[in-house]
């Protein structure tokens, strides 16, 4: 597929690694260069989700497939083109060779021209469809379980150096609880004072942590409780 992504940051230089790598004829453009989108199969727009309304009207109308990688965004932004899509794929981009690597095999929500389909397919990934009411759900998901999570890694390794401690010595406790998350699902998966109800420990640790922390920590205790509670009400 002759191929033009629109964008050369993060998102748009994973994907023209990827999708050039899958055997795709790809040309990677900026979105002020967009003369030299076309000729293309697909215009893939990897650009700021407030900017694809406004590159969108700028691509001349024709036969080609515009898509956008947008998460929270739906199909009426890339007016005023028929063959509309989107492609947004549950992976992390950090930059363009980790973000190349974790395209191929992703799970891409799309909608739209199946040509999307047929693009997540070649790079061997699986598609989902997200119900268009939905998509603000959808992305507030994604966004907590990929950007809060690094948010949530940053309250622990302030807690872990007013222990004397690096965030390093934490990050295979990490790990394990991503691990029984994924085998014995959310509920199954907590341990620790809340889970017992142990309110003790927990007044202990507020007495301990930075006061800047407080708020989070008790933020995130009360959503352990609340897991807790769901837990003992299906025993």
């Amino acid at each position: 597929m002759q191929i033009a992504v629109v964008g050369a940051g993060r998102a748009g230089t994973a994907f023209n690694l990827a999708l050039t790598r899958a055997g795709h004829h790809v040309r990677l453009v900026h979105h002020d260069e967009l003369a030299d989108a076309l000729p293309a199969d697909l215009v893939l727009l990897c650009v700021p989700d407030g900017a694809i309304p406004e590159v969108a009207a700028a691509l001349p109308v024709g036969e080609h497939v515009v898509a956008h990688v947008a998460g929270s965004l739906g199909l009426d932004e890339l007016a005023p083109h028929a063959r509309r899509a989107l492609l947004h794929p549950l992976a992390a981009l950090p930059e363009a060779e980790v973000g190349a690597a974790r395209l191929v095999g992703a799970r891409y929500s799309v909608a739209g021209d199946e040509a999307v389909r047929a693009l997540a397919e070649s790079l061997r990934g699986t598609a989902v469809s997200v119900e268009p009411a939905r998509r603000a759900a959808y992305h507030a998901a994604a966004a907590v379980a990929a950007n809060h999570t690094v948010a949530l890694l940053g309250h622990v390794e302030a807690l872990a150096r007013a222990a004397g401690l690096e965030l390093a010595d934490y990050l295979g406790l990490v790990a394990q609880a991503v691990e029984d998350v994924a085998t014995l699902g959310v509920d199954r998966a907590l341990t620790g004072p809340a889970s017992r109800n142990d309110v003790a420990t927990i007044d202990k640790h507020l007495e301990a942590i930075p006061a800047s922390e407080r708020p989070t920590y008790v933020a995130l205790a009360r959503a352990a409780f609340d897991i807790a509670e769901r837990r003992r009400a299906t025993v």
